[in-house]
């Protein structure tokens, strides 16, 4: 029998004769709520590029974070087994086999047979999401054939004793493994929702949009009255907003009338039609009381480029709107209508107080077309501008700890251009930041980003949820499809400012 909890447990002694059972139907386990889809081959390139992976337990957006650490090198669990005939096409039933993990990388693990002892010229990489991965007990509960690999099955003449000794007391998956994964994947956002949304060609704008696909908590939505153009966001996300929200909070709004009416009358009335959706889905921030010390129009600060993600640089306090958020200018900027302009909150974890940058020795850009070395107390003076006080960051009051490390591989959105996620390394670490790296791209591409944005992803998770991952940029992909997509910068900013959220 299986685990009957949500730990790790042991396995028990109950194993079928020779390691087999005589029933062949194996349809009746639960499966993922997905069939995970290699699209990347990572065990390779782990290999190749020498490298590890994030482990899942530092990503608390991920599916199963919290109980990923407990899989660990030798647990056993039951496996598909690809080498069980001569002729795999002519094989109608799925035949399962023991195999144990010797290596864990994100989702992925490294698995070797029960029966391979030292032997490792039959490893190989499985997603542990994948349906055909189960707990020890689970084919004989369900009927599922188990049999060694051909390969190996003359290395032992009584597989029952071989099996007893090697299975009893060791650790597997819990029985409801199958359920945690389902239960995981779920999104409260649906398809055809209505909801407000960033403006991608004018960021200092909202605009109505309608969700048309939610593939692991990621969104595709629609711009209204905009054919075909959409933009992909993670539910959680700051550019995503209730019905109304630009209504109560001050912000630019590109609607008709009647929305902007319709949306009015549902804040005040606090009623909404089945298609929107509600205020209780997004992510929530704290509103500050009336008495508490907020940005002020003029300020200065340091802010990661919202259009220039691997620049982090002076930036000013525009329009303060209500709730806590006001609008924020990169210093140096071209565009007169201020329509580069972005919208921040002031628990924002991607601005800083002024010299965050010299304390934490990272390079703070200065402003496009100024002249000489930058110092602040040189800068505030030419300006005649003061800075914002440190205790009003979020980064300052509430120190996060940052868990990884140089050179680890994940998954990560290019978010400036949101519907890709694309192999990706940690290039830095710096307080709660990460520098990310697109895998065989150059430093303009880079992207500072908090370590704990729903924007990155362990590997394998593209793989789990059914989403395409990009892979590394090959010098013979010039003129691939997907890196038209990303065409390098310009390094005028004004000339680039609507290129990159495509």
């Amino acid at each position: 029998m299986a685990a009957t909890s949500d730990e790790i447990v042991s396995v028990p002694s109950l194993i079928s004769n020779n390691g087999n059972s005589s029933h062949t139907n194996g349809n009746n386990g639960l499966t993922a709520s997905v069939d995970p889809i290699a699209t990347f081959a990572w065990g390779n390139y782990l290999k190749t590029t020498n490298s590890h992976a994030a482990p899942v337990s530092y990503f608390h957006h991920a599916p199963l974070h919290n109980m990923w650490a407990q899989l660990t090198p030798g647990m056993k669990i039951e496996v598909i087994n690809t080498d069980c005939g001569s002729n795999p096409s002519e094989i109608k039933e799925k035949v399962f086999w023991f195999a144990f993990i010797v290596r864990v990388e994100g989702y992925l693990a490294l698995l070797r047979y029960e029966g391979c002892e030292d032997d490792s010229s039959m490893d190989f990489w499985y997603n542990l999401c994948n349906k055909d991965v189960h707990c020890v007990g689970w084919c004989g509960q369900n009927g599922v054939k188990l049999a060694p690999p051909r390969t190996i099955e003359h290395r032992q003449t009584d597989w029952k004793t071989f099996l007893i000794n090697k299975l009893v007391g060791s650790k597997t998956l819990p029985d409801n493994f199958r359920q945690k994964i389902q239960l995981s994947l779920r999104c409260s956002f649906k398809r055809n929702m209505i909801v407000e949304v960033i403006d991608k060609y004018r960021v200092s704008n909202m605009r109505v949009g309608k969700i048309t696909e939610v593939i692991g908590g990621r969104l595709k939505i629609n711009y209204e009255n905009t054919s075909g153009e959409h933009f992909w966001v993670h539910h959680t996300s700051e550019l995503i907003h209730p019905v109304g929200w630009s209504h109560m909070i001050g912000h630019e709004l590109e609607a008709t009338d009647e929305y902007k009416t319709e949306a009015a009358k549902m804040v005040e009335m606090q009623t909404y039609p089945s298609n929107v959706a509600t205020v209780d889905l997004f992510h929530h921030v704290q509103i500050p009381a009336s008495d508490d010390e907020q940005f002020k129009e003029g300020q200065k600060l340091e802010a990661v480029d919202p259009l220039e993600m691997s620049r982090i640089c002076p930036a000013t306090v525009g329009k303060v709107l209500k709730d806590g958020y006001f609008m924020l200018s990169i210093d140096g900027s071209n565009v007169e209508d201020g329509s580069d302009w972005f919208c921040y909150h002031l628990s924002s974890r991607l601005i800083f107080p002024i010299n965050f940058c010299k304390l934490n020795n990272i390079p703070l850009s200065p402003p496009i077309g100024y002249h000489g070395d930058f110092q602040w107390n040189k800068y505030l003076l030419e300006t005649n501008s003061v800075y914002a006080p440190q205790d009003l960051f979020q980064i300052i009051k509430k120190k996060t700890i940052n868990p990884f490390s140089v050179g680890m591989k994940i998954e990560a959105v290019d978010m400036m251009a949101p519907h890709l996620v694309c192999v990706a390394t940690i290039a830095e670490v710096a307080d709660s930041l990460i520098r990310i790296r697109f895998d065989g791209w150059g430093e303009d591409f880079e992207q500072w980003i908090d370590c704990q944005s729903p924007n990155i992803y362990p590997i394998g998770w593209c793989e789990l949820v059914g989403y395409k991952l990009e892979p590394p940029k090959q010098p013979e992909q010039e003129n691939s499809e997907s890196v038209k997509t990303r065409t390098k910068k310009s390094t005028n900013r004004k000339s680039n400012k609507r290129k990159r959220l495509t």
